[in-house]
């Protein structure tokens, strides 16, 4: 039975609605064969129990259907936006260097969740993060080195896909030598491609070895291979996965509804662009009306009527989405002996201690005071919880008194990126304190007056071993 226009036109998409609950022009769609459904903030609020019972309002609906999210660990967590990832980010993973503590960690998230109905990660990030102002990627990267970077990455896919879930490293050709975010503006990576190949490339390749389910465009431009169209529209960025690599999985594109894809152009007219450059699973954005669906659905079968899109090209692309499925499959109970999750909580704080840097001698940390400098979070991170309960918290550039407060800690995020943190830390030394600094983002370039110490991104097993580290030096709480 051949499938219409219409209904292949649903089978590629995966946009998101607002809320726990199933709106009813969601279940309609999803009853006419629409691919999937990506979970964001709104969608987890309510706890897992919610989370599973809102999986299995879709699948009634679409026994078929696809369930995303962005759940990466560290930093990115749609699961535990209010307490804090539970397990290490990619960052500290690196920094850890331990491949099967990134195996484990990728199990671990696998198995929460298959608990919660999700058979598909949008993570890991492959991306190389070779420039430290970049805006977006930063601590989700596993580092600045190709080869550190592909390793780990390799080592995350392996175990969340042993858990059951579909894995998708992400951004490609590579994000992470911008320092712009592509959620707001079009990057330009401008790097030849011999240098891609040895950079950029090589975490990608790393995964299409072991097997990744998928793999997530960006919206970037490379001159070297396209001079006009980012990545996440261009097949000549795209030919690179799957020619160059020798990828035959599923080709997502990021977010449509970012500047970099659909500014001046508009969701329906990026994907129909995508779905012609090679995409097969569209990520349309958050919080997204029905309406906006069937605006593109109808964009898409308008495009293979004028011939802008093959009726062929939008087979394969539900062809390869429908091998997602092996992966529900594979899904078994994820319960866990006792001794088992206390084993990967241990060996989550040891990684942790592993992972941090301190550059200087800490002093006596006796009544210490912390301080938090308000930095809003890139889109990707969103607002989640991030350092150690603050004594108060400042906004750069607002007045605040320390006089007679004692030893200082000031917990930061990206400082080096953001000027008004220096202006806070003169004032700080003009009234003669010198603060110790914790960045709990990117360790970038310091020359502060007083020691640092870097996480490589916020999670609670981090948070742990840097009150352990605090406490050593004197710090009563």
């Amino acid at each position: 039975m051949t499938t219409s226009l219409e209904k292949l036109a649903l089978q590629v998409q995966l946009p998101a609605f607002a809320g726990s609950a199933l709106p009813a022009e969601y279940d309609e769609l999803l009853r006419e064969g629409l691919g999937g459904v990506c979970y964001f903030g709104s969608n987890t609020a309510d706890g897992p129990e919610a989370v599973a019972a809102l999986s299995a309002a879709i699948r009634a609906a679409n026994p078929r259907a696809v369930i995303a999210v962005d759940e990466e660990g560290g930093d990115v967590t749609r699961l535990h936006a209010v307490d804090g990832s539970p397990v290490l980010g990619p960052a500290a993973l690196g920094a850890a260097n331990d491949l099967e503590l990134t195996r484990a960690t990728g199990r671990a998230i696998g198995a929460e969740l298959v608990a919660t109905g999700i058979n598909l990660d949008l993570g890991p990030v492959a991306d190389v993060n070779t420039n430290p102002d970049n805006p977006v990627i930063g601590t989700r990267s596993f580092g600045s080195d190709p080869d550190l970077a592909a390793a780990h990455v390799a080592a995350w896919t392996m175990g969340l896909q042993e858990a059951g879930v579909a894995a998708c490293a992400k951004h490609f050709p590579g994000h992470g030598d911008t320092a712009e975010d592509s959620h707001l503006a079009l990057p330009t990576i401008d790097a030849p491609l011999e240098t891609l190949a040895a950079r950029e490339l090589v975490p990608f390749a790393a995964v299409v070895e072991v097997g990744i389910a998928s793999v997530m465009t960006s919206h970037i431009v490379v001159p070297a291979v396209d001079p006009e169209l980012p990545g996440t529209l261009s097949a000549p960025v795209l030919d690179l996965l799957r020619e160059r690599l020798g990828y035959d999985g599923v080709i997502v594109s990021d977010a449509l509804d970012m500047a970099g894809a659909s500014a001046g152009r508009g969701i329906p007219e990026a994907a129909v662009l995508s779905l012609a450059a090679g995409a097969d699973l569209l990520c349309i954005g958050p919080e997204k009306p029905a309406s906006l669906v069937r605006e593109t659905q109808a964009a898409i079968v308008a495009a293979v009527h004028d011939g802008r899109l093959s009726r062929e090209r939008l087979e394969s692309a539900a062809d390869r989405i429908a091998q997602l499925r092996r992966f529900d499959a594979q899904m078994a109970d994820p319960t866990a002996p006792p001794a088992q999750l206390r084993q990967l909580d241990e060996a989550q704080l040891a990684g942790a201690r592993a992972a941090i840097t301190i550059e200087g001698e800490l002093p006596d940390l006796k009544g210490a005071f912390v301080i938090s400098v308000a930095t809003a979070a890139n889109i990707a991170v969103g607002e989640v919880p991030w350092g150690l309960p603050p004594d108060f918290t400042v906004t750069p550039g607002s007045g605040f008194s320390a006089a007679g407060v004692g030893p200082v800690i000031v917990q930061v995020r990206d400082a080096h990126r953001r000027p008004e943190i220096g202006e806070l830390m003169a004032r700080l030394v003009s009234i003669g304190l010198a603060p110790v600094v914790i960045e709990w983002g990117w360790p970038g370039p310091y020359d502060g007056p007083g020691p640092r110490i870097c996480t490589r991104g916020y999670s609670r097993p981090g948070a742990a071993a840097v009150t352990e580290l605090l406490r050593k030096a004197g710090w009563d709480r």
